[in-house]
């Protein structure tokens, strides 16, 4: 017999969900039967699979330790050892990291190793999360950042954080901001707009004017620093589509330094031999929180700010903070 205490990530789902996730080798035909015949009981008594789970509940597996293990599909889960992380922002729900350039967000296939599985390596490591916690539930990242964009990089800890922060991604329930070190001089701010549309084959997106060609877009910047050859901007994400900022900026004529995908090779290639820049020189710097729900209270009308990467500085020649 095992027994299973329900926790806060666990709660709030439907009991036979829970099951079909905690055995996920099993058909859902299986897991009723032994629901109808108690071999698994929730709080002692005889489920049909339909109730809430609370946290506290108590679930009791009347069966075998190895038809437990063969029917979880239990295999070792492989996280990377904990490396330090630039952690900006944590609560019990959230966590927010700097991400540095050249970390994948998530996953892009099997063998990737990505900022999600650090951050779980980082909360087991803290003692905030267990491994045995992982089978119903595993933290994960809320936004996604370019391999080669820093910055902001926000996280659910808990299941209600997931859903919570990934709904305020979806809908803009905050504002995004971003630096961008670009080439050309840009004297004031602008809002730009256009119609993006991607080629899947090539991970490229191209801008058009027209709505026929593309999902509509929108990009504000202002400049914070100019210079003869390049310009410090910050950028007001107000869509947010597949390399918005990047493919938007080109477009008008102010690519990304260090940009190897949307800006000029011969620039790009200058800065590369004058600084070693390899990456897009583009940082996601801060987001800003209006009105929070309940339990989230602690980031209501907060501003989380990232710290800069030294070759924003290095490039345009005088320090940037903040």
């Amino acid at each position: 017999m095992q027994q299973i205490e329900i926790g806060a990530n666990e709660a709030g789902q439907r009991f036979d969900k829970f099951l079909a996730k905690y055995f996920k080798e099993a058909g859902m035909g299986f897991l009723y039967k032994m629901l109808r015949k108690k071999n698994i009981t929730l709080n002692g008594k005889k489920s049909d699979g339909k109730e809430k789970l609370s946290q506290g509940d108590v679930v009791k597996i009347f069966m075998a330790d190895e038809t437990i293990a063969k029917f979880r599909g239990i295999q070792t889960l492989e996280l990377p050892e904990a490396i330090p992380l630039q952690v900006v922002y944590e609560d019990e729900n959230v966590l927010m990291i700097n991400k540095p350039s050249g970390m994948l967000s998530q996953k892009a296939s099997d063998s990737d190793v990505s900022a999600n599985e650090y951050i779980i390596s980082y909360l087991i490591q803290e003692g905030v999360l267990k491994k045995e916690e992982l089978s119903t539930f595993k933290p994960s990242v809320c936004n996604r950042l370019d391999r080669n964009t820093s910055g902001l990089l926000v996280a659910g800890k808990s299941l209600l954080g997931l859903q919570v922060l990934s709904e305020m991604f979806k809908n803009r329930t905050m504002d995004k901001y971003y630096l961008a070190l670009v080439e050309g001089s840009v004297k004031e701010k602008v809002k730009i707009t256009g119609y993006l549309k991607k080629d899947e084959k090539t991970n490229k997106v191209t801008i058009s004017k027209k709505s026929e060609e593309g999902t509509y877009i929108e990009t504000e910047y202002e400049p914070l620093e100019v210079s003869e050859e390049v310009s410090l901007l910050k950028v007001k994400l107000i869509t947010g589509k597949t390399h918005q900022i990047r493919a938007h900026l080109a477009s008008v004529g102010h690519p990304i330094i260090g940009d190897f995908k949307y800006g000029t090779k011969k620039v790009n290639q200058k800065y590369k031999e004058r600084f070693g820049i390899q990456d897009q020189m583009l940082h996601a710097w801060k987001l800003c929180f209006g009105e929070m729900p309940e339990g989230f209270e602690q980031l209501a009308d907060k501003e989380i700010t990232a710290e800069v990467p030294k070759t924003f500085s290095k490039v345009l020649g005088k320090e940037i903070k903040g």
